[in-house]
């Protein structure tokens, strides 16, 4: 039975691939941060299949204790600050765990394990001022976030790990996927769950950024089984993972409220302070290598994606209200 190891695994790619993994027959166990307040809300239904172990991507110590207790066949490395914004509020933690934490984690599988295959999750965000459209794994990266530049630094030092060390180390660099398990601060399920909430009378209005931003959105169920087909390849590559579909905020919005009976426009107002410092306008992923070499493709369509959560945000308040 092939065991694997999941940073991150109480967010939403991570409890996503757990499930897949589970699946597969694989063990799973998953690192969390030791915290007063535990959040397993995406994984509570996983509890009993599953190992929870503490372990920091701030401390190499403990990522060396896991590795060696377990002994993983596959590492996937999802943590991370992972909210633009935030990053610019603290770039220096986001530095510290988006960039240096997977330095932490390859130089932990070097020391105890070197057959150790590993997953780095990189982001779209590394192309921010896009120098090609669509983009590919050859488009050059130009970060427009401290998040951005942290996921740059996480990618090179992989790929100079396994062009150093031999390691079997990938990076997918996924596009913007979503899902019902998404954060609420990130835009779709702001969206989504804003929708519901005007659908059953709880609020009146949405507050919203740059309506006409651009991004290639696609399912989180979909982009796990990506990570985990890289990591069963003969050779270790990086791959873009992406629909190859662009659609703007305003799209999203227009679905969400439309699937629900109402006019966007009578709710949604544009607030300057949701605004970024440095704005990305255009993602869209050119995914050809990943659909030629991993034989992947997604299967979710961005409709279905979107009205998928407003569902799921619907019946969850509904819950919530006794309705």
């Amino acid at each position: 039975m092939k065991r694997a190891l999941i940073t991150g695994v109480t967010g939403q790619d991570g409890s996503y691939l757990a499930e897949f993994l589970l699946e597969k027959g694989y063990e799973v166990y998953g690192i969390v941060r030791r915290a007063s307040t535990e959040k397993f809300e995406r994984i509570a239904h996983l509890m009993d299949t599953i190992e929870i172990i503490q372990g920091d991507l701030l401390d190499q110590n403990s990522l060396f204790h896991a590795l060696d207790a377990i002994r993983p066949h596959e590492v996937y490395n999802l943590a991370a600050q992972s909210f633009v914004p935030t990053s610019w509020n603290q770039p220096l933690l986001t530095g510290e765990i988006t960039a240096l934490g997977v330095t932490r984690m390859l130089e932990a599988i070097k020391m105890v394990d070197t057959s150790i295959r590993f997953y780095q999750a990189s982001s779209s965000e590394m192309f921010g001022k896009v120098r090609e459209v669509p983009q590919n794994e050859k488009t050059p990266f130009y970060p427009r976030s401290p998040y951005g530049v942290a996921k740059v630094y996480g990618h090179w030092i992989t790929v100079n790990y396994r062009e150093s060390y031999d390691l079997f180390a990938c990076s997918g660099i996924l596009f913007n996927h979503e899902s019902p398990r998404r954060g609420m601060e990130f835009v779709t399920r702001k969206i989504t769950y804003a929708a519901a909430r005007i659908k059953l009378g709880l609020a009146d209005e949405l507050r919203l950024g740059n309506l006409k931003s651009k991004r290639d959105w696609g399912y989180a169920g979909d982009y796990v089984r990506a990570m985990w087909l890289m990591l069963q390849q003969p050779e270790p590559d990086d791959y873009v993972i992406a629909t190859g579909e662009t659609h703007a905020v305003e799209e999203v919005v227009e679905i969400a409220f439309t699937h629900l009976g109402l006019d966007w426009h009578d709710y949604v107002k544009t607030d300057p302070k949701f605004f970024r410092p440095a704005e990305v306008d255009l993602l869209v992923g050119d995914c050809a290598k990943a659909k030629n070499v991993l034989g992947w493709k997604p299967r979710v369509s961005f409709q279905e994606l979107i009205t998928m959560m407003v569902d799921h945000d619907l019946e969850d308040l509904q819950a919530r209200n006794g309705e």
